[in-house]
């Protein structure tokens, strides 16, 4: 034991004094890149913001680009901001919608990566270094530049055996010291009791004390679609659902054949057209590779795809304002625990994948991280299958290391490549990085391209992004008060659009109430209103899944709430967007799809299918007294007709006929539209096993026997054998 002690404090000397001797060092060879404050501003941004149609037809002008990126995740977003800001003719194109892809399925952190300084630190990493050091720099940058969107986030690491705790406050404070005059708040220690009063779902036993550390949060689809906004302000052209066919190139007069434009569809009008372009940037992140094979089809890959699988967890699994990290879990990932829009996020999961549009969650990965947080919270807190409220998967595109098999040794940091026909490649990094990486590749594309900016330097690191110019933490009051907004909504609608919010209030419908005076939600458990899905429009949401996913979060918050608010949001949607019956339905079949297979709502249903019924005999008896109550005719199912008469009897009588559909489904597996016995049964068994939360027609079961035991007391009891009166 002494000897184990021994080498653990050599251990924790020798890393802190390390530490300190190799930032020290380290920054005086790799300063970080400071900017020109010299350089000319960038263009004061535009008022109103071009609609699609315009953006499409400046794209099929035929004038020619100085740049044309292909991508509009955060890499191809950063690169359309910072290259029309130094003066360069800018264009995006993306196949799908703004933040699609990975960079609106991230763990929503602004981080440096505490695992990826431990490995430097340790392995005296230099690259592991350079990396931490820039993301916490430009962590900072995005705090700055877009505070409606971001926050500091305290994040609490519980320590169980009591040598660790002076490791990691070591580990943790090289953290701090890293990031220097650009840290976010300083990092401390906390005592078992301090630690279960910030977060009492701690698991208690053999608790030793926690360290809490600080990174930022985000909202990373909106971070995504405000960077590509603010592009547009300031006269880039960016378009969604458009797509790359063919990369096209001419010869440059010596012979050698370079990139000049590419051929491009539109699949909201179907139109295909060529885009001229003086330099063709590839930030398309997972589908990189097959961008390069367009360019050259015998080129090698680079990325490597691994899946990420984060769910969300009730409000109730975490404290308001404080995370929680397990640094080591039973095969060495990282999990965290996070708070993030009233609800609680958990993940993720590093496994190497096959590259999709259509990433799903599997359920194994879902009992994966469930099992994993069990671990960390105290026997109170019982955690459920059923109370996944969402699931999603996304790809990371990192970068290969031929010399490593496994995903998790492979880093986030990323590289420029430009190829013998001048495509320039930005691949790899994350989203924390993604203003630097912008940077690094525009600077890699003027040189290659030979393209004359306006300026010569990025002016990205001290630009407000879309919303943020004048935002302030208590603009809300002012929507309340201006508009009459409920609180909650206001708060809402101020840090997802920032000052924007004015201009998406104005758009809210009167309630016919005295208060709220205006702003009807659009589902009874979320601050989302009308006025977000008419102004979603104006963002370029073109899809009722480009509205569910990344106008509005709702799909990734609650998928069942989700696809309660669908009709609601394609209605509106579709007076927007001149929409047709038809096309109405063929919008919510695309967005239930999209729910069933990336949003976890199928395999959710599945793993109700698959549980065993698991009830004692005096419970089966039960259950099926309560079936029989509900079905008055013996027709051996409960229909819609059934339920709604059940629901009148408690008073209920002016449920819609939407709520009575959704009150099936949730019980109605084999989808014939009535609920059998089995199914019931199967219902109990999973709420009673934890693997279903809830369920609305349970319930009704249960309120019905109540009512029929008390009719049956009061035909019992006579009023002579009462008394007889008072």
């Amino acid at each position: 034991m002494t000897s184990r002690m021994f080498k653990f404090g050599v251990t924790a000397a020798s890393a802190c004094v390390g530490s300190v001797l190799a930032s020290y060092t380290l920054d005086r060879w790799n300063s970080p890149h400071v900017v020109n404050n010299a350089v000319q501003r960038p263009p004061k941004r535009k008022r109103t913001l071009p609609p699609r149609a315009d953006q499409i037809k400046s794209l099929m002008s035929g004038e020619e680009f100085d740049v044309l990126i292909i991508g509009g995740g955060a890499t191809g977003a950063g690169c359309a901001l910072d290259s029309v800001t130094r003066g360069l003719k800018t264009a995006l194109v993306e196949l799908d919608d703004f933040a699609s892809g990975t960079s609106s399925r991230s763990t929503k952190l602004i981080h440096g990566g505490v695992r990826y300084l431990q490995k430097a630190i340790l392995g005296l990493d230099f690259e592991q270094y350079r990396m931490v050091k820039e993301a916490l720099q430009e962590r900072a940058t995005m705090l700055e530049s877009a505070p409606h969107l971001t926050h500091p986030l305290p994040i609490m690491l519980p320590v169980y055996t009591w040598w660790q705790v002076p490791y990691y406050w070591v580990g943790i404070k090289c953290y701090d010291l890293v990031a220097g005059d650009r840290n976010v708040k300083s990092s401390y220690y906390l005592s078992k009791k301090d630690a279960l009063e910030l977060f009492p779902m701690l698991k208690k036993d053999k608790l030793c004390g926690a360290i809490v550390y600080y990174d930022g949060q985000q909202d990373d689809a909106r971070m995504c679609l405000a960077v590509a906004l603010t592009a547009a302000r300031h006269g880039a052209t960016v378009c969604n659902h458009v797509e790359v066919k063919e990369l096209l190139k001419k010869d440059d007069g010596t012979g050698k054949q370079v990139l000049c434009g590419a051929k491009v569809k539109d699949h909201i009008s179907g139109k295909e057209f060529i885009v001229k372009a003086k330099c063709i940037v590839n930030a398309a992140g997972p589908f990189t590779d097959s961008i390069r094979k367009m360019d050259n089809p015998t080129v090698k890959t680079i990325c490597s795809p691994s899946s990420g699988v984060h769910i969300v967890l009730p409000g109730y699994y975490s404290p308001d304002q404080m995370g929680l990290l397990d640094p080591s879990t039973s095969d060495g990932r990282v999990i965290f625990f996070l708070p993030w829009q009233r609800q609680t996020i958990a993940g993720t999961t590093d496994l190497p994948c096959e590259i999709t549009h259509s990433p799903t969650p599997t359920e194994d990965e879902i009992q994966f991280i469930l099992n994993e947080i069990k671990n960390y919270l105290n026997a109170d807190v019982e955690v459920r299958r059923g109370d996944v409220l969402s699931a999603w998967s996304g790809i990371r595109p990192l970068v290969s290391d031929p010399n490593k098999d496994d995903t998790q040794s492979l880093a986030r940091n990323h590289i420029v490549h430009v190829s013998p026909s001048n495509l320039v490649t930005i691949a790899g990094g994350k989203w924390t990085t993604y203003r630097a990486m912008a940077e690094h590749t525009i600077d890699a594309a003027i040189k290659a391209c030979n393209l004359k900016p306006e300026r010569a330097e990025a002016v990205t690191s001290y630009l407000k992004i879309e919303g943020g110019q004048g935002w302030t933490p208590t603009m809300y009051i002012r929507l309340v008060q201006d508009f009459g907004l409920e609180c909650e909504v206001a708060q809402h609608l101020a840090k997802s659009y920032g000052d924007r919010a004015f201009a998406v209030s104005k758009m809210a419908s009167l309630t016919g109430k005295r208060w709220p005076i205006i702003g009807n939600r659009i589902h009874p458990e979320f601050p989302y209103i009308d006025a977000e899905i008419r102004y979603g429009v104006r963002e370029y949401a073109c899809t009722a899944v480009d509205m569910i996913a990344r106008r509005l979060r709702l799909a990734f918050l609650n998928v069942q709430a989700a696809q309660e608010a669908l009709p609601v949001i394609v209605d509106i949607m579709g007076e927007e967007l001149n929409w047709s019956k038809d096309e109405k339905e063929r919008q919510i079949k695309a967005a239930t799809e999209f729910l069933a297979n990336e949003m976890g709502h199928s395999v959710n249903r599945t793993s109700k299918e698959r549980i065993p019924i698991k009830l004692s005999k005096e419970e089966i008896q039960t259950y099926i007294k309560r079936f029989q109550l509900i079905d008055k005719d013996k027709k051996g199912y409960v229909s819609i007709n059934d339920i709604r008469r059940a629901l009148k009897n408690f008073g209920d009588g002016d449920v819609s006929g939407e709520q009575l559909h959704d009150i099936l489904r949730e019980i109605d597996t084999n989808m014939n539209g009535q609920v059998e016995l089995d199914e019931y049964l199967q219902m109990m068994s999973a709420i009673k096993t934890g693997d279903v939360a809830y369920s609305r027609f349970a319930r009704m079961a249960e309120l019905e026997e109540q009512k029929h035991e008390a009719a049956n007391l009061k035909q019992k009891i006579s009023v002579d054998r009462s008394g007889g009166g008072l």
